[in-house]
């Protein structure tokens, strides 16, 4: 990795825990850039040292912070949401663009919303915004679609073709982009002195998380982004069976529907050069 492309990996205190972020320094305004449940700040690499030094790219990541039970409701994303605003006020960082996929999508609406964020715009990726009603039920690990599946994952390999193998057979993996799968096994897996790797985001801990999406009904909330905002969904994604996007994107005050062709939920791994010219296009055409 050529050395001006290399972000500082840093720790900022935000009063109760520590958040880690990647920085990648630049001269123009800041992009807040936040990732999907159970991956890592790395997975924007690709599109972040695009944008620096052009623009000043923080990624923090949300995985390991704190301490939640799957069975238990897991980590609520409306904390997860004021954690992201005292990280920014800790920083010094206001008015930044936005960027967020799947959970960090929800988050930075949240955060905007709710914390009084504000933001020079969101993008977001894939939101996750549930039907209303979805909310109002309590379910367990077992009867949540993403989370049952989570807490059961593989999480360890013997080698770094092992993963790689085992990664492009399965359907979530196979139209990643050659780069984003290597930062996804370099960084979202830790090497063991055994021998092998093993994924730095638990199970335990993704499941966690996808059940904290859960606790609260992000819909109210919507018409409050006072923000330009554009809402972006894959052509193939399988979420459209059951998340109205285009409901969502006109509940915001200035919202923009964009579909992308040929993309499934993961729209930055499998397209990260697009998705650089999307955030780049929205956010410097906002004046």
């Amino acid at each position: 990795m050529p050395e001006a492309s290399i972000p500082k990996v840093l720790t900022q205190d935000i009063g109760d825990t520590d958040l880690s972020y990647l920085l990648y320094e630049g001269d123009g305004p800041t992009v807040i850039l936040l990732h999907a449940t159970g991956f890592l700040p790395w997975l924007w690499h690709p599109i972040a040292r695009e944008l620096a030094p052009r623009w000043r790219v923080v990624a923090p990541y949300f995985c390991d912070h704190r301490e939640f039970d799957p069975h238990e409701g897991g980590l609520n994303w409306m904390i997860i949401a004021q954690d992201l605003a005292n990280f920014c006020r800790a920083l010094d960082i206001d008015k930044a663009a936005m960027a967020g996929h799947s959970m960090g999508a929800t988050v930075i609406t949240l955060a905007n919303a709710a914390f009084d964020l504000h933001a020079r715009g969101l993008v977001l990726f894939e939101p996750i915004f549930l039907p209303e009603d979805f909310y109002k039920s309590r379910i367990t690990v077992d009867m949540h679609p993403l989370a049952s599946k989570a807490i059961r994952r593989r999480d360890t390999w013997n080698s770094d073709d092992e993963v790689h193998t085992y990664l492009r057979s399965k359907s979530l993996f196979k139209n990643w982009d050659e780069e984003m799968l290597d930062l996804y096994v370099e960084y979202g897996m830790k090497r063991l002195d055994a021998g092998g790797l093993q994924l730095a985001c638990s199970p335990l801990r993704e499941a966690s998380l996808f059940m904290g999406g859960m606790q609260y009904d992000p819909w109210p909330l919507l018409p409050k982004v006072k923000s330009p905002v554009l809402v972006l969904e894959g052509e193939e994604s399988e979420n459209r069976a059951f998340i109205d996007l285009k409901k969502a994107t006109s509940s915001f005050t200035h919202g923009t529907y964009r579909l992308v062709p040929g993309a499934g939920h993961l729209i930055p791994q499998e397209k990260p050069r697009e998705s650089l010219e999307i955030i780049r296009e929205f956010f410097e055409g906002i004046h």
